[in-house]
């Protein structure tokens, strides 16, 4: 009888641009739980900044070597000029009004306000590290957090598969408008990830194109 060869499929390559560490390090230890579909292989660069994430994307998404490129950053607080000016900077690379819907995860004020989803409803009302050390305390035992690579390392050990689910339930209800304190469009992209139905790439590769 003949060994049944395993089925082998090109992975869909989806690269996400990463603000800093704290956004590389949370996505880098969802996709360690292996939490999203299989068929979506993803890459992460680490921007350094956000001052470097629209000639990143740009050099990547010229490059062609990714089926998707998406930007995964902070609003920052009001007036959201640094945040303003990266939505600008894409929307005139491809020429398009609203490409950064496609392209953009936000979290407003900070991508903390979705990393603290796993463990608490509380919504963040400012970016400072400094100001939410308490509840980072509760939540996560680590005491006055500054985001430093051993504090953000000993945080990704305390997300798991199971307060993932939770996360997933709570930022479900969050607001998706980039303008209101608290709020993420990380969901939408959750659901992307987790979904069999990869037709997303081609639609959204369409429009920008």
């Amino acid at each position: 009888m003949m060994n049944k060869l395993p089925f082998m499929f090109d992975k869909y390559k989806i690269c996400i641009i990463c603000e800093g560490n704290e956004e590389y390090e949370y996505l880098h230890r969802l996709i360690s739980l292996r939490v999203w579909n299989r068929q979506y292989e993803i890459k992460l660069v680490n921007a350094n900044g956000n001052g470097n994430i629209p000639a990143r994307y740009q050099d990547r998404y010229q490059n062609g070597f990714d089926d998707a490129v998406l930007i995964f950053c902070d609003t920052e607080k009001k007036p959201y000029e640094q945040y303003t000016d990266i939505k600008r900077k894409i929307n005139e690379f491809h020429g398009l009004r609203y490409a950064h819907e496609k392209v953009i995860l936000f979290g407003n004020p900070c991508t903390m306000q979705i990393i603290i989803k796993h463990w608490s409803d509380s919504h963040l009302s400012t970016p400072s590290k400094r100001m939410n050390q308490s509840l980072l305390y509760q939540c996560t035992g680590i005491e006055n957090y500054k985001g430093r690579k051993d504090q953000l390392k000993q945080m990704m050990k305390l997300i798991s598969a199971d307060n993932y689910t939770l996360m997933k339930d709570r930022i479900s209800r969050l607001s998706r408008d980039d303008t209101v304190v608290g709020s993420s469009n990380f969901i939408r992209f959750i659901e992307y990830f987790e979904s069999d139905d990869s037709s997303w790439i081609d639609e959204w590769n369409q429009c920008l194109e």
